[in-house]
């Protein structure tokens, strides 16, 4: 096959191009370009779209023998993951924009261009794996790498996109990729992995979104406790994630000395709710957007499944239930207006609409959807 490498400048896709040579296809090395003023994103090893992974990237294609190019993506990246982000967090959600940009950019807008020039699929260094299922599906499974699987930031793609991508390196734990890279001779064997948002270039993501956002940020407000009194004021609800502990900058502590958490965002009157870490726990959850990656589901809407709510975080037992709202039922666009119901039969703390919700059957990814509602466990109940 003729196959698109996306080299990020990392050790993973770097040796994910190897393996696909090795396996006997027509490789092409790709780098992304995803802002037109590269000094705006990170620099150094803690981002993942640098000018310094540019030239790691070239230099991995190099030692493998493999053609290379840089393609501009900035217009893309940043209507379909920027833009994304801002709007989000304005509304008082938290995004993923590494979920996005897998979303709309190494998986739609690459895949799409790589399919016009004549290739044949995308590879990358992510941890999953794809497997043959009942009926030619191509099935999403998670990487035999526990600590390193990214079959959550996956959660996205459709049966059309994995049917046109390779994940080489599922099958291999994350130590086993840097010795082989190391007998390869890829300098990048010893690269620390990316990790932070690549667009915001000092980290701080209230600053950055205060900046970016100018009128439109959310006005300053008040710092409630879960009884409606008055505990401090802040400068805008983007500075918060619901889960946050750290920065409520509050006067006076707890009555019992405990930590507060944010619980709550309401953007329009610039409310921050505060409480203790029980009542931060959910036990439902109702989703939007739902993505499935095979047909439509068969293991929904009744059975036991698990939920994934955080890319690196545990596995919650579920029910789900998919349907549409009485009033989208006649819309006419299958699919987009459906609701998914999550009951968690473990509780889970810290959950905020935005993030992703995705299923699995086992090791099997099922599909993802967009969290746009929680509903709380009564604490004490």
């Amino acid at each position: 096959m003729r196959v698109l490498a996306a080299m990020s400048g990392g050790v993973d896709s770097a040796v994910a191009a190897a393996r696909a040579v090795e396996a006997g296809h027509d490789v092409t090395g790709i780098h992304l370009a995803l802002s037109r003023n590269p000094k705006s994103y990170r620099s150094g090893a803690r981002g993942c779209c640098t000018i310094e992974d540019a030239n790691d990237a070239r230099r991995a294609a190099d030692v493998i023998g493999i053609p290379f190019y840089v393609w501009d993506m900035s217009e893309e990246f940043h209507e379909g993951v920027v833009e994304d982000f801002k709007a989000e967090y304005a509304a008082g959600r938290t995004p993923n924009p590494c979920l996005r940009c897998n979303e709309k950019i190494k998986f739609a807008a690459v895949l799409e261009r790589g399919l016009a020039l004549g290739f044949d699929a995308v590879v990358t260094g992510h941890y999953a794996t794809l497997r043959s299922g009942p009926d030619n599906v191509v099935e999403l499974h998670r990487a035999v790498d526990t600590a390193k699987d990214q079959s959550y930031v996956l959660g996205v793609l459709t049966q059309e996109q994995l049917a046109h991508s390779l994940f080489p390196l599922g099958d291999t734990p994350k130590p086993e990729i840097r010795a082989e890279a190391a007998r390869r001779g890829l300098l990048v064997a010893d690269k620390p992995d990316s990790h932070d948002i690549c667009f915001i270039a000092d980290g701080d993501t209230g600053g950055w979104l205060t900046e970016k956002l100018g009128d439109a940020a959310p006005a300053g407000g008040a710092i409630v406790s879960s009884s409606g009194e008055v505990l401090g004021s802040h400068e805008g609800t983007h500075h918060f994630t619901i889960g946050q502990r750290k920065g409520l900058r509050l006067g006076h502590p707890a009555p019992d000395g405990k930590p507060r958490f944010v619980l709550s965002l309401e953007p329009v009157t610039g409310t921050v709710t505060v409480g203790s870490r029980d009542e931060l726990a959910v036990d439902g959850l109702t989703a939007i957007r739902p993505r499935w990656c095979g047909t439509t589901p068969t293991v929904l809407d009744g059975p036991e499944v698990t939920v994934q709510l955080r890319a690196h975080g545990a596995e919650h037992r579920a029910r789900v239930t998919v349907g549409r709202p009485p009033e989208a039922r006649h819309s006419g666009r299958a699919g987009v207006d459906d609701l998914v119901d999550i009951e968690l039969l473990d509780p889970a703390s810290g959950i905020a609409p935005g993030q992703a919700a995705v299923i699995y059957d086992g090791t099997r990814v099922v599909g993802s959807a967009t969290i746009s509602s929680t509903r709380r466990t009564e604490v004490g109940a």
